[in-house]
């Protein structure tokens, strides 16, 4: 493979060190929730178009489309700017917000999950500009909207209602700067039991929706155990998230009781497999229990409603694949070692790009998994700079290495 001057864009990385920490701390200051992404959205514009992209927009749902090159292989980088909430603000030991910033770290919420990844992305669209490195490729950088809420919600209408569809995306989730070629499915389920309720003094006269849920949690339980497994995605899981009732009073017995089932789904496991090992526990059965799958239909921050199942599918690419491979020389040119090549454990706009439509997806991106919705999250500035010099690389490689080859 011939020199891309990897040298000179570590170093070019490397002297952007403090604009990528500002323009990150920036973010992170903006409070910017699922569907009140709009601050933090007119924040990047403005960072996209100071530091040269061609073009930036926003679409109708609120996502920002930045594009650097005008050829002809659309190559996408994808970073959901979404966080969650900051739960118990007893936990965190700075503001949530405001943050903290020293020679190493970063710190608040969406340090890591995962506005350093458009920190990072941002900037390496810079050093691209810079180093005049643009070949026959057209580089969209995707600031997405509501990944936290329902995942990959976004780019579904990004290929359906934009109509971009790339060769190939980088998602810039963390990964600790592995390359990450996968994760499991998901689905949200709803079990609802239905029951007549009466006065608590004699529950007999009724029929107790909650008691009738018991033998199904039990049953639940059991069926986590025999769950389909994948060689490499690991295990499928199950878990019981949140439990609602219903009832006139306390002094009542219960007429409806609902759960709900955060379903992962590793390799040959379905969705609608999934429905139906739940259908047929006795235990269901027995309730007459209602399983069926959530749908999510929040409006977006542009009030636009898009609504959709909450389904998302598995995905994994073949270490093989040009996308996997592009990556892997990027990391060894950049870097002169060999990456590991992983998956993820959560769910990301991958579900959509790969999982629903088969645009392959590969991960790169700065920050850590544990440091996701956890409080007092932080990312580490050294893989900020890697970050931007890889995605700076990537479509050179990608366009001279597998494309004209």
């Amino acid at each position: 493979m011939k020199d891309y001057k990897a040298g000179e864009i570590l170093k070019l990385a490397e002297a952007y060190r403090p604009e990528i920490s500002r323009f990150l701390r920036d973010m992170i200051a903006i409070k910017s929730e699922s569907c009140g992404e709009e601050r933090v959205v007119q924040r990047i514009k403005q960072e996209m178009e100071a530091v040269g992209f061609d073009k930036v927009q926003i679409d109708p749902m609120g996502n920002i489309l930045g594009y650097i090159g005008q050829g002809s292989h659309i190559i996408a980088m994808d970073a959901h700017i979404d966080t969650v909430g900051i739960g118990n603000r007893d936990l965190w030991h700075y503001d949530p917000y405001e943050g903290y910033e020293d020679e190493e770290i970063i710190i608040g919420r969406g340090a890591s999950d995962q506005e350093g990844g458009m920190a990072a992305m941002v900037y390496a669209g810079k050093i691209i500009k810079d180093m005049g490195l643009s070949e026959d490729y057209t580089l969209i950088v995707t600031g997405t909207v509501q990944e936290e809420d329902c995942d990959g919600l976004c780019w579904q209408y990004i290929i359906n209602e934009d109509g971009v569809r790339p060769e190939f995306v980088v998602i810039t989730e963390p990964t600790s700067c592995n390359i990450y070629r996968g994760h499991r499915g998901r689905m949200e389920v709803k079990v609802t039991t239905e029951g007549v309720s009466c006065h608590g003094s004699a529950p007999e006269r009724g029929d107790n929706a909650i008691f009738k849920m018991a033998p199904i949690l039990g049953e639940l339980q059991d069926l986590a155990e025999n769950l389909g497994y994948d060689e490499f995605l690991g295990k499928g899981s199950l878990t019981v998230s949140e439990i609602f009732f219903s009832s006139p009073s306390r002094c009542a017995v219960a007429d409806k009781c609902t759960i709900s089932i955060d379903r992962r789904l590793t390799a040959g496991e379905t969705w609608e497999g999934a429905l139906e090992e739940i259908k047929a526990l006795p235990s269901v059965v027995a309730a007459n229990a209602k399983v069926e799958m959530y749908s999510y239909d929040r409006a977006s921050y542009t009030e636009l409603l898009y609504p959709t199942e909450c389904y998302f599918p598995t995905w994994v690419i073949p270490e093989e694949h040009p996308a996997c491979k592009t990556l892997v020389e990027c990391y060894r040119s950049l870097f002169g070692e060999e990456p590991l090549v992983d998956k993820w454990t959560f769910s990301t706009n991958g579900v959509s790009i790969m999982g629903r439509y088969n645009i392959p997806c590969i991960g790169f991106g700065p920050g850590h998994e544990d440091q996701a919705h956890a409080p007092n999250e932080r990312t580490w500035k050294d893989e900020l700079v890697r970050c931007a010099a890889m995605y700076a690389l990537i479509p050179t490689i990608y366009v001279n290495e597998h494309v004209k080859k």
